[in-house]
């Protein structure tokens, strides 16, 4: 028996009967052409990550690292703040000074903040500005746990009751329970900077709040700074007590070099997506994208922003610990990416999986010792491979659709053979590499001749004499 007709040109061997070898699959040289592809962008990306490992080395100075930290405490700032004061202490900084203001934000993360400050190695001042900032609510803790606190005029300190993440005042028991652990936390706090422990009681229990020289007066803050020159002259010289036994003489600041460590382009994403009024929408709008998956299997993309949407909302409101949201951002990337093999999203899955990736691997590796995080042009190399392969998997997928449907002897239609036998009308063809049994319509063919494919019976080709031209 003949067998099917292949859809390549490619000469192939003859089984012992004469038949041609069998068809093969038409997806099978678009799959080939995208292995080469994808094998030398893997060889690229190893010759891309061999010279990344050589790049990258980090400069130790002995400098004043100044940190701004504004807008709502939150999860992404205490992390920003703590890869602040690393920076500081591996590059053996005399000080580290956070240029705060804020309206406050969440206990958890103020709590992380401050907890830092305290392990310290290098002294920390906590300085309220610019002009017209406040350090209200949950600044008002950082601010008295700086080794020293200063504001600039026209800045204001207090109001430090705690209350709901919608702003409304915790009732009941749990009311009690929060405040007495609060006035308790900042009674701590200032008086192990020895500062006025009982005002800092007020600002709990009565929401005060006083203005920048009434807090010098006050003892809340040690002194009234005009600017960030003004702060390290007035600084220089003293000593600091870092903890118990363990002293530190400030020399030198207004002559050393002012390095600042701003937040990344994607802390500042993060910070925003993070801050509790966006929190809530987006676990708000991630339900309803989870709700509106299940009610309408199939859309994909409502169900894939949903569950990005709730993991950085519960990153807002500090359900979810940072590190932790990493992990399930990168766990939910690999989800994805497998459910792109085997589900036709049409590249939403993919897409959805290099977003939750990337936010992922940032979120989670924060925090990782520099000499153990993985190279930023390895990171960016990586990321545009992957999606290069989706990209390419896409176009791959919908030129194989854009494709005749046509195998066999349909797909041979039309085209000319050559005379292999005389046909009178039976003998043999040969086209594409293959030799096929075939019936000439009219008259009489010779090896050699040029026939036209005009139809098929069941594997036998019909012909016709081509015509001379």
């Amino acid at each position: 028996m003949i067998s099917r007709a292949r859809l390549t040109g490619e000469e192939c061997p003859f089984r012992p009967n004469g038949d041609p070898a069998p068809i093969r699959n038409p997806y099978t040289r678009s799959r080939g052409t995208l292995m080469k592809l994808l094998r030398r962008a893997v060889a690229l990306l190893l010759l891309v990550a061999g010279l990344a490992a050589a790049c990258g080395a980090a400069t130790a100075d002995e400098a004043v690292h100044v940190l701004t930290a504004r807008g709502t405490v939150g999860p992404i700032m205490a992390r920003y703040l703590d890869r602040g004061i690393d920076r500081a202490e591996a590059n053996q900084a005399k000080l580290v000074v956070i240029q705060l203001d804020t309206p406050g934000g969440l206990d958890s993360s103020m709590r992380e903040i401050i907890q830092r400050i305290q392990r310290s190695s290098v002294p920390v001042a906590v300085y309220v500005s610019p002009a017209g900032g406040r350090a209200a609510s949950a600044g008002t803790f950082i601010t008295m746990a700086g080794h020293f606190a200063a504001m600039a005029p026209n800045t204001s300190i207090g109001a430090a009751s705690a209350v709901n993440a919608d702003g409304s005042d915790i009732e009941g028991t749990l009311g009690k329970k929060v405040e007495n652990d609060a006035v308790a936390y900042i009674r701590s706090i200032a008086e192990l900077r020895g500062r006025n422990a009982n005002w800092a009681e007020e600002a709990v229990r009565e929401a005060v709040a006083a203005t920048a020289n009434r807090a010098v007066e006050l003892d809340v803050v040690d002194f009234v700074a005009v600017d960030l020159d003004d702060l390290l002259s007035r600084i220089d010289g003293q000593t600091v007590e870092l903890r118990p036994g363990a002293s530190v003489q400030l020399q030198g600041l207004a002559e050393a070099p002012i390095v600042r460590t701003n937040m990344t382009g994607w802390e500042r994403f993060l910070d925003f997506l993070a801050n509790p009024t966006l929190a809530s929408l987006l676990i708000t709008l991630g339900f309803l994208g989870l709700i509106f998956e299940l009610a309408n299997p199939g859309l994909i993309f409502p169900g894939v922003a949903g569950v990005i949407a709730m993991v950085l909302g519960f990153i807002g409101f500090g359900v979810m610990p940072v590190d932790t949201a990493g992990l399930v951002l990168i766990a939910l990337a690999l989800v994805l990416f497998a459910l792109e093999l085997f589900v036709p999203s049409g590249g939403i899955l993919g897409a959805g999986g290099v977003v939750a990736l990337v936010l992922g691997g940032i979120i989670a590796f924060r925090d990782t010792p520099s000499e153990f995080q993985p190279s930023k042009i390895l990171l960016g190399v990586l990321a545009f491979f992957i999606v290069g392969m989706f990209v390419s998997l896409a176009v791959g997928v919908a030129r194989v659709r854009r494709m005749t449907g046509d195998i066999g002897t349909a797909a041979l239609v039309g085209k000319v053979a050559v005379a292999r036998t005389p046909l009178s009308p039976d003998g043999f063809v040969f086209i594409q590499g293959e030799r096929w049994q075939a019936s000439l319509e009219e008259g009489a063919a010779q090896p050699g001749d040029r026939l036209r494919i005009v139809g098929a019976e069941g594997l036998r080709l019909k012909v016709q004499k081509e015509k001379a031209q």
